[in-house]
């Protein structure tokens, strides 16, 4: 695993709470670790960790 993906776990994994990470944290994430949104929902479902609160109500 690399520096940028690790540190990509270790962020969603602190930032989801029983294993769900809000929508609108991904975002902040993404921008945080500047890596795009397809990148982090992939890492999401490598944790199985569901996003929940779509601001567009896909989720």
């Amino acid at each position: 695993m690399t520096g940028e993906k690790e540190e990509m776990v270790a962020a969603i994994r602190k930032a989801a709470v029983n294993n769900r990470l809000s929508c609108e944290r991904a975002h902040e994430l993404g921008k945080e670790l500047n890596v795009t949104l397809q990148e982090i929902g992939k890492v999401c479902n490598e944790l199985k960790i569901k996003i929940s609160a779509c601001q567009l109500g896909c989720f």
